[in-house]
């Protein structure tokens, strides 16, 4: 792991993954995987940084090259296969574990018949949204949200699903990314919204606690919300969105980090839609 911060011209070379983003004290902290380093990045914010895309992409699975990505980070044989890919993934409710056509029902125990939460989160408006229990507070850091409420947990990914689709009536499950890459979050408060939902669909959440058991949908009501505060020193005004396949070679002072973009003064980059691609980082005082 590198702690330090990298300067002068040194280069990290090697496959791009997700930013990892940690909660210190309601600062959200992060750091750049390039192959095995990691890159330190709140420090490096005023200062030049160049990614330059090398022409290859790794699979995040199997490691073979591929000329395409697939659900950021695939070759497609992988994202034909992989349960990690399967269509239920974007929509939880139709997970068919159940059914017994899991495409692997090992990686379902593991990641879909566990404890979810579902939450409202507040990253360009309020949404409402699903996360596996041990991604608090991954998820809503990721999305770039300055706000999050766990609402409700649930005992597996499709139930989560389900109550997440009663609300999608009522509130958004996407979010504006070019609003939040902007920094422009309207202020809300998340409790009450959170308190209109429970009381419009409390006829509807009782009777999928009758049909799956109390135990399984639990309303959360003590829980206290989550704050961010990312590391912005200047939003961009305008939002000008870097792609590596059109143009490799991405450079501009670091102006902020959020949600999983770098914020640049020529533009910014959604580093999560280039895990796997083969890249040189570097950075210049």
């Amino acid at each position: 792991m590198t702690e330090q911060v990298i300067t002068g011209a040194k280069v990290l070379s090697g496959v791009l993954r997700k930013m990892r983003g940690e909660l210190v004290d309601g600062v959200v902290h992060y750091q750049l995987p390039v192959g095995e380093d990691l890159l330190p990045l709140n420090a490096l914010i005023g200062e030049k940084l160049s990614i330059h895309y090398a022409g290859a992409i790794n699979c995040v699975h199997c490691g073979r090259k591929t000329k395409k990505s697939f659900n950021q980070g695939f070759c497609y044989p992988c994202f034909r296969k992989l349960a990690a890919c399967d269509s239920c993934i974007m929509s939880p409710e139709k997970c068919h574990y159940d059914a017994g056509t899991c495409r692997e029902p090992e990686w379902g125990e593991r990641n879909c018949m566990t404890d979810h939460v579902v939450y409202l989160a507040n990253s360009s408006g309020i949404k409402v949204g699903i996360t596996r229990l041990n991604q608090v507070p991954v998820r809503w850091i990721d999305q770039g949200a300055v706000e999050a409420l766990p609402i409700f947990r649930v005992a597996t990914r499709r139930l989560s699903g389900l109550v997440e689709d009663l609300f999608r009536s009522a509130v958004k499950d996407r979010t504006n990314w070019r609003a939040m890459v902007k920094g422009q979050v309207p202020e809300l408060d998340i409790v009450a919204e959170r308190d209109a939902l429970f009381d419009r669909f409390d006829d509807d959440i009782a009777a999928l606690q009758q049909e799956y058991g109390v135990q399984a949908i639990q309303p959360v009501l003590d829980a206290e919300s989550y704050r961010f505060s990312y590391p912005v020193q200047q939003y961009p005004v305008k939002v000008t969105s870097f792609n590596l396949d059109k143009t490799p070679l991405v450079e501009g002072v670091l102006q902020g980090i959020k949600g999983q973009y770098l914020l640049l003064d020529t533009g910014v980059i959604n580093i999560r839609k280039f895990t796997a691609y083969q890249v040189d980082v570097s950075v210049a005082n």
